[in-house]
């Protein structure tokens, strides 16, 4: 085809060729068309080449995340975390997660729900809500190797010990939280069922910097707004002092988070639970 091509520009024509042309064209091609075809074969098969080994290499990549790797990097970013006890006791982390499952958490297949005008509850939505449930478990590894590492010994004895709670006896639940322009949260304390929350933040966007949960004193006045830190986390133990929420102001794209709690047997849904009949135990 190239060879034909390069005759016809060669010969100086429009590329209507009548029929002793073309014999002539076809002549050409079998004299100087087998070094191109060549040529262009080896390319293809280059090209074909580094779009194997890219998509592998993709796939290698998150195939690689392991609960281990998980664990190993909570169990340092919650040993380097910074407590601060006012106005109740609560911790930065950072550097949760190794990189490419942050990474892989971004890349999950989820549009961001639409608020519809409706906010200040998370539950407002609770049909649009995303869980690393038992389903997303089976579809995505990284859903099951995030539950496999908060799920771990090691972890829930670290929460326990390091931030003074009790998880015998609770359940993982792992949301996916995508919030939009017009998302705000009133102040709430998560006490009741939830024995322990973690606010992981996963937005890379430089403009969500002033985008992090808004923390509140026991008369519910705020005093203080957490860093919006991405693979960081604001983590407490719900009480009735700790209240915390999301005063409404610009959200430009979608504000990626992970909430992470452990829940007591009461909760109710239990097909929010990345493992419904497997309480933590020690």
């Amino acid at each position: 085809m190239f060879a034909l091509a390069r005759w016809r520009m060669l010969k100086g024509g429009s590329g209507l060729v009548s029929q002793s042309e073309a014999l002539l064209g076809v002549l050409c091609i079998r004299s100087v068309g087998a070094s191109a075809r060549a040529d262009f074969k080896a390319k293809l098969a280059r090209a074909d080449s580094n779009r194997s080994g890219r998509a592998t290499q993709g796939k290698q990549r998150y195939m690689a995340i392991t609960s281990q790797a998980i664990v190993d990097s909570m169990l340092k970013s919650i040993d380097s975390s910074k407590r601060t006890d006012a106005p109740y006791r609560h911790w930065f982390l950072t550097h949760c997660l190794p990189e490419d499952a942050l990474d892989a958490i971004l890349a999950l297949p989820f549009e961001a729900p639409p608020l519809d005008g409706v906010s200040g509850k998370r539950e407002l939505h609770n049909n649009t809500r995303k869980y690393f449930d038992q389903e997303n478990m089976d579809r995505f590894s990284v859903c099951k190797a995030f539950n496999e590492a908060f799920q771990s010994k090691a972890v829930t004895d670290r929460v326990e010990q390091h931030f003074g709670t009790n998880l015998d006896g609770t359940y993982l639940r792992v949301e996916l939280a995508q919030d939009t322009n017009g998302f705000w949260l009133e102040p709430h304390s998560d006490l009741g069922v939830k024995l322990f929350t973690m606010l992981l933040y996963t937005s890379k966007d430089p403009s969500h910097a002033d985008l992090g949960t808004d923390i509140y004193d026991a008369e519910k006045h705020h005093v203080g707004r957490s860093p919006f830190e991405s693979n960081g986390a604001l983590v407490f133990v719900p009480s009735n002092i700790t209240f915390h929420g999301f005063e409404k102001r610009r959200i430009d794209g979608v504000r990626k988070s992970v909430i992470i709690n452990y829940v007591t047997n009461e909760w109710r849904a239990r097909e929010q639970l990345a493992y419904p009949n497997q309480p933590i135990t020690h």
